[in-house]
């Protein structure tokens, strides 16, 4: 999901590498490191920020512009994450990836130096990678610890849905009626 409109127009059509963070935590430490070597033409990407991964679909989906590139000039990047963010009108930031990576969607596959495509007139995202190296990644890919063991929190994350189907929980996400109180 994009906000096309909030987007700089020279990144509707973009290909970029991927810079990669794991969480908002190493986003937040590494962002302005000037050993990361973001450029304007860099697409950043934030994992784990999903229903389960987050847990709860965080609105960290408005990622910062490191402060170096900020300095310059530059006031848009493309920035894909699975979390979610208030407003959608900051930039060219494509939210709600599902499968999140915490449940082993596409975002978990993608490696620092990946070339990924933006092509909004297209309707695609894509990760520029061949379907070997990308079947290689998928069984190499082990689920994260969960968040979890008991609770409130276990409930949650075992019956939560993903982004593209409401982020509900899966039993009440069932077709069926629910009759309106009696007025009288």
């Amino acid at each position: 999901m994009i906000k096309h409109l909030a987007a700089d127009p020279r990144l509707l059509t973009h290909t970029g590498p991927a810079v990669v963070f794991d969480s908002y935590a190493d986003l937040r430490e590494r962002i302005d490191d000037p050993a990361l070597s973001v450029t304007e033409d860099s697409v950043l990407v934030l994992r784990e920020s999903g229903p389960l991964g987050g847990p709860g679909m965080p609105e960290y989906g408005m990622l910062p512009i490191p402060r170096h590139l900020l300095e310059k000039g530059v006031t848009d990047l493309v920035r894909i994450s699975d979390a979610r963010m208030s407003g959608t009108s900051y930039g060219a930031c494509v939210l709600h990836v599902a499968p999140e990576s915490h449940a082993g969607g596409p975002l978990a596959l993608v490696r620092t130096g990946d070339l990924i495509t933006l092509d909004v007139p297209a309707r695609t995202l894509r990760l520029e990678a061949d379907d070997a190296e990308l079947a290689r990644r998928k069984a190499a890919w082990q689920p994260p610890e969960p968040h979890f063991d008991r609770g409130y929190g276990a409930l949650y994350s075992a019956h939560i849905t993903q982004a593209d189907q409401g982020c509900d929980f899966d039993f009440l996400a069932r077709p069926g009626r629910n009759p309106l109180p009696d007025p009288q």
